[in-house]
């Protein structure tokens, strides 16, 4: 598919370094901007701290120093700088909102002795940490999903079959889950094949995975609303009967903004309903920073992503 340069909102949006999305990228008119000012949405940092502290230091970002950040998961892994990172965003305290994702959920299932560790791993640095405990604690802490002002802050989507305030009630049983003090018993449920298809009538180690694996895992669906296993297509070479799952038709979420990421293949996407920002940090393309009230984009620096490489 042909490649075009990103195409300018009214707005023009900052980007440190030049870069260009698949052709699907949409910046629509319409797309949201006014409703929540000086909130930084930032796409999967990976363990890649040179990239996350060059974003947090950009002139529009540092220079106002009440501005609060939604992270779309995956804070860790593959880079390597794990328990940095882990302590960069902790030490924003209450400006910081973080959904775990994917990788999170890895990590926690390898310190619980449930999974075991990939070679694609990077995650020694943090199970060695001085402070590993505390900084799992943390992770274990945080939610699937964050909603204000109909925007939905999650890792990979919202499934198609929920509205937001089912996806809120569900993520619950999942994340009441983690923050249990038996967790790493609670890990061997969680981990696992899950289910593709969701039905109320799963029985509960099924529905519990399915919930995980949705808000984490998902970018593909059938037509028929069931999850597309292992599928990383780039735009526009979708397996036969599979869409995004954003562009799904009668979405139960209509009316909101999903702003979520785990998916670096597709790259940059800024819709009305839809923002992706996932950016593929950690393999060498930018740290994509997106700013709620007036869509502008911020992004890390090159020479940062060398460093971490």
């Amino acid at each position: 598919m042909r490649r075009r340069p990103v195409r300018q909102p009214s707005s023009r949006p900052t980007i440190t370094t030049p870069t260009t999305v698949d052709a699907n990228f949409t910046l629509a008119d319409d797309a949201p901007h006014g409703e929540l000012p000086a909130v930084w949405a930032i796409g999967d940092v990976h363990g890649c701290c040179p990239s996350l502290d060059a974003l947090l230091a950009s002139p529009d970002i540092a220079g106002d120093p009440t501005c609060r950040f939604w992270f779309v998961g995956d804070l860790i892994n593959r880079g390597p700088a794990n328990a940095e990172v882990l302590r960069r965003v902790m030490a924003l305290g209450d400006r910081a909102t973080v959904v775990l994702g994917n990788h999170d959920l890895r990590a926690l299932g390898v310190a619980a002795g449930c999974l075991r560790p990939d070679p694609r791993d990077t995650l020694n640095d943090l199970f060695d940490a001085p402070d590993a405990d505390e900084l799992l604690d943390w992770l274990r802490a945080q939610p699937l999903i964050h909603v204000q002002d109909r925007h939905v802050l999650v890792h990979a989507g919202l499934f198609p079959g929920w509205d937001v305030p089912q996806a809120v009630a569900l993520a619950g049983e999942v994340q009441d889950m983690l923050r249990d003090d038996d967790w790493r018993r609670h890990m061997r449920t969680l981990t696992g094949t899950a289910p593709l298809a969701w039905s109320a009538n799963l029985d509960t180690q099924q529905r519990l995975r399915f919930i995980a694996s949705a808000f984490t895992r998902m970018r593909l669906c059938t037509c028929n609303a069931a999850l597309a296993p292992g599928a990383k297509s780039t735009p526009g070479r979708w397996p036969r009967g599979t869409l995004p799952w954003y562009d799904l038709p009668r979405r139960a979420d209509a009316g909101n903004t999903i702003v979520f990421g785990h998916w670096a293949t597709l790259g940059l996407l800024v819709r009305t309903d839809a923002v992706c920002l996932d950016t593929g940090c950690v393999t060498g393309g930018p740290l994509t920073a997106y700013r709620l009230s007036d869509r502008k984009l911020v992004q890390a620096p090159r020479e940062a992503l060398a460093q971490a490489a």
